[in-house]
C-alpha cells in the first residue's frame, strides 16, 4: 500500500484531528504536549500560526505522532512544510497542484470543501481526501450524511465547530476522522496554565470517538 494511503488509514484509525492554531508560538507547543498526554496520536499545525514550519520541524524530530500541516494555500508553502517533514498538508479551499507536489512525497493531500462543486473539484485534483469546512454551518452531521451518500467512497473529514458529544454522530454520518480546533486549543486555557481542564475536554472527546464502531 502506498505510504500516504497508509497514513490516511491512520487518521481513519485515530479519528480525531486535534487542530493547532493559536497566536502564540510556544502556546501551540503546550496544546501538543498536553494533548499528547490526553492520548491524541496526530496534530495539524496551521500556518496561521506563528513560526510553524519550526513547531513542525521541532515536532517530527521529538515526537512519533503524525504531523500535519494546515491552512495550506499554495504549492510553494506545501514545499516548505513538507521539508520541515510535515506529514500530510491540509488546505482550507481547493488548491488544484497540492495534490500534484503532495504525492511526488507519497504524503496524502486534504483539500477543503464547502459545497458539492468544491468537493467534485477537490476529487477531479485528485485528493487523498476532503476537509468539509465550516461543517457546523453547512447543517453539521446531517450534512456530511448526504454528502456521503451523494459522493460514495469519497473519504470526508469535517471541521469547524464540532463539540465534543458530536464527535462519535459526525463518524457515524460518514466521515472518516473529525477536525477539531478551538474546543480542544483554547489558547486562553492553555496561557492560564489550566492543563487539568484541557485533558478533561480531551478524554470527553476520546471516549466520543471511541464510542464510534465502523
Amino acid at each position: 500500500m502506498p505510504e500516504n494511503k497508509m497514513i490516511l488509514n491512520k487518521l481513519s484509525e485515530l479519528r480525531v484531528i486535534p487542530v493547532i492554531r493559536t497566536k502564540v508560538a510556544e502556546n501551540a507547543v503546550t496544546a501538543v504536549q498536553w494533548l499528547s498526554e490526553a492520548g491524541f496520536r496526530t496534530f495539524e499545525i496551521t500556518l496561521t500560526t506563528p513560526d510553524a514550519i519550526k513547531i513542525i520541524a521541532r515536532l517530527i524530530s521529538k515526537t512519533d505522532a503524525l504531523i500535519g500541516a494546515g491552512t495550506v494555500t499554495s504549492v510553494k508553502q506545501a514545499k516548505k512544510c513538507i521539508e520541515a517533514g510535515a506529514q500530510y498538508i491540509v488546505s482550507p479551499c481547493v488548491v488544484s497542484d497540492l495534490p500534484a507536489i503532495c504525492h511526488q512525497y507519497d504524503i496524502p493531500c486534504i483539500l477543503g470543501a464547502c459545497t458539492p462543486t468544491e468537493l467534485h473539484l477537490a476529487m477531479e485534483a485528485e485528493a487523498d481526501a476532503v476537509k468539509i469546512f465550516p461543517v457546523s454551518l453547512m447543517g453539521g452531521s446531517t450534512y456530511i450524511k448526504t454528502l456521503s451518500s451523494i459522493f460514495t467512497g469519497v473519504p470526508l473529514i469535517p471541521t469547524g465547530g464540532i463539540k465534543p458529544n458530536e464527535v462519535q454522530e459526525y463518524l457515524e454520518s460518514g466521515a472518516i476522522c473529525v477536525g477539531l480546533g478551538g474546543v480542544l486549543v483554547n489558547e486562553t486555557l492553555i496561557q492560564q496554565g489550566e492543563r487539568r481542564k484541557i485533558l478533561e475536554i480531551s478524554l470527553e472527546i476520546i471516549q466520543q470517538a471511541t464510542k464510534y464502531s465502523s
